[in-house]
C-alpha cells in the first residue's frame, strides 16, 4: 500500500472491526516500532509508553467505565451527533470488551499548565498515536480512539492497570483487524475554504 493511500484511507473504524479474530504480538510490536519513530519535542519521546491490554476481564471492567460516561453524555447531546456517526461509536462503546486489543498511550508526568508546554506534552504523544494507527492500517488492521473513560473515570482505570499516580493517559484506542480491506478517503471541506496566506481570513 502507498504512502498516500495509507494516509488519507485510515478512518476512524468501529462496526468493520474484527472482534472474533486474534491479533497477533509480532504485528503490534512491528507497529509500535514505526510509532516509535514519530516527531517529539526534546525528550519527551522517553516519556512514552504502551500499555497493551488483552486479558477478557480487565477489558470488560474498562469497557463498563467507557459505558458509563459514554452512555451520560449521548443521553445529554446525542441529538446533536449526526445519526450515523452517533450509531457508529455506540457500536463500538457497547462492544468494546470484545475488541482483541486496547491500546492505553501513556506520558510520564502529568499534563503541564501553560499552552507552550502543553503543545509539547501532547504534540510528542498524537504523532505517535498516529503513526501507530497508519501502520495498523498498513497491515490490514484498524482502530479507533475511544477515551470516554479519561473523562469520570482515569483513575479507577489507573488503578486497575497498576498506571502510577505520576503517569497521564492519553487516550485509548481499539485496535482489531478489519473486516474489510478496502477503505475510501473521507468528505472534507475544500482546502480552499479551511486555508488562510498571511493573515486570518486572507486567501492571497
Amino acid at each position: 500500500m502507498d504512502a498516500e493511500t495509507v494516509l488519507t484511507t485510515t478512518r476512524s473504524v468501529r462496526r468493520k472491526l474484527d472482534l472474533d479474530r486474534e491479533v497477533p504480538q509480532h504485528v503490534l510490536d512491528d507497529c509500535l516500532r514505526i510509532a516509535q519513530q514519530a516527531p517529539s519535542a526534546g525528550s519527551m519521546a522517553a516519556q512514552f509508553r504502551w500499555l497493551l491490554v488483552r486479558d477478557a476481564d480487565t477489558k470488560a471492567k474498562i469497557a463498563a467505565y467507557n459505558r458509563e460516561t459514554a452512555e451520560a453524555a449521548w443521553a445529554q447531546y446525542g441529538h446533536l451527533v449526526e445519526e450515523r456517526a452517533l450509531a457508529s461509536a455506540q457500536h463500538l462503546v457497547r462492544n468494546l470488551e470484545r475488541v482483541p486489543v486496547l491500546a492505553i498511550p501513556c506520558m510520564i508526568g502529568r499534563p503541564p499548565a501553560d499552552a507552550f508546554s502543553q503543545s509539547a506534552y501532547f504534540g510528542s504523544a498524537y504523532p505517535a498515536i498516529w503513526s501507530f494507527q497508519l501502520a495498523l492500517r498498513d497491515r490490514g488492521l484498524g482502530s479507533s480512539i475511544c477515551g470516554y473513560h479519561l473523562q469520570d473515570h482515569e483513575a479507577d482505570v489507573a488503578e486497575l492497570l497498576g498506571i502510577p499516580d505520576d503517569v497521564m493517559q492519553i487516550s485509548l484506542l481499539a485496535v482489531a483487524y478489519t473486516t474489510q480491506r478496502e477503505f475510501r478517503a473521507a468528505a472534507r471541506p475544500d482546502i480552499e475554504d479551511v486555508t488562510y496566506l498571511d493573515t486570518w481570513g486572507s486567501r492571497g
